[in-house]
């Protein structure tokens, strides 16, 4: 609580937040943007896909996410898409697609540089948005007429995310997120196959698309009980079979929310956030100078808190 305290402070009150800009015509059709103090020149833009079992996802969950990249001169669009039951996984690929779309048409008028968009999403919202990439490069590969392209994306992160459904079911059914409504969000046992790229990159149909898609780095933390790390590992594999530069970074010990949440509250060195600034500055002196010279981020929240939220965390 008080790390959220401070973060939905934040949030609604910065001005450097805007929220709820519209990019479409469904519910929730809606982003937030995290803007830099200063925007002097055109900065790199994150667009995020928030976790939440396909059912309670929203856009404020990315709100520390944004709060810290922002504050290292990277723009960061947090997408939000309708959930179950409100919707089933191709109303919700379909919304983060246009999502990204609007971001790569649009990014420019907010001081973002549309040739450094990077994608990323965090569980539930890791699974939705590499459908997303996925189904894009096999639009583009067959020729068909599409709004934004794979290659307007830098690369893709992929933070604890389930990349093949069918060897999941009976994991989630375990977990809590039964079998009868698991199938429900994703229309039903025949689909779980096109709504997962693992699945999807293999397809003889596909040869061509994954030579569209971006470089894609998955991260996992090994004790992550809710989706395993198995399933970025696996997806690595395949992807390095089918000749897509792909990489994931392990975590040991790392649990769902560590990585996402427990450790930004923190505060001082973050593994994965320093990994992805770094990546996302390799190519710009100035920033990688600045990012050096920052102060350590500030904790948010005391140790025994975190280690309590740990403990009682259903993920």
């Amino acid at each position: 609580m008080p790390g959220f305290i401070q973060v939905a402070f934040y949030y609604f009150v910065s001005p450097l937040v805007r929220l709820s800009v519209v990019y479409g015509d469904q519910p929730r059709n809606r982003l937030d943007l995290y803007l830099p103090a200063k925007i002097d020149s055109p900065k790199p833009v994150v667009v995020f896909v928030t976790g939440g079992a396909w059912i309670i996802g929203y856009k404020a969950w990315g709100s520390l996410l944004g709060k810290q990249l922002s504050e290292h001169d990277i723009i960061v669009a947090c997408i939000d898409y309708r959930n179950f039951p409100q919707g089933t996984i191709g109303d919700m690929v379909e919304d983060v697609s246009q999502g990204i779309s609007f971001i790569c048409s649009s990014i420019a008028d907010h001081g973002g540089d549309p040739n450094r968009i990077y994608l990323m999403g965090q569980s539930a919202g890791a699974h939705i948005s590499s459908c997303v990439l996925v189904k894009q490069a096999i639009k583009e590969s067959r020729g068909e007429t599409v709004s934004w392209s794979t290659s307007q994306i830098k690369a893709f992160f992929g933070l604890s995310g389930a990349y093949n459904l069918p060897n999941l079911v009976d994991h989630f059914n375990n977990r809590g997120l039964y079998r009868s409504i698991f199938l429900s969000i994703m229309e039903g046992e025949e689909s779980l196959q096109k709504f997962s790229p693992e699945i999807m990159v293999q397809d003889r149909s596909s040869k061509a698309a994954v030579h569209l898609l971006p470089h894609i780095i998955l991260f996992h933390g090994s004790s992550d009980s809710s989706i395993p790390s198995d399933s970025s590992k696996a997806f690595v594999e395949t992807l390095h079979r089918v000749g897509v530069q792909a990489e994931s970074v392990l975590y040991d010990g790392r649990t769902h929310l560590d990585l996402f949440l427990h450790d930004p509250l923190r505060g001082g060195k973050d593994d994965l956030f320093d990994y992805i600034v770094a990546y996302i500055h390799a190519n710009d002196k100035e920033a990688l100078a600045k990012d050096a010279m920052a102060p350590p981020r500030k904790r948010l929240a005391p140790e025994i808190l975190i280690k309590l939220a740990r403990r009682i965390s259903p993920f």
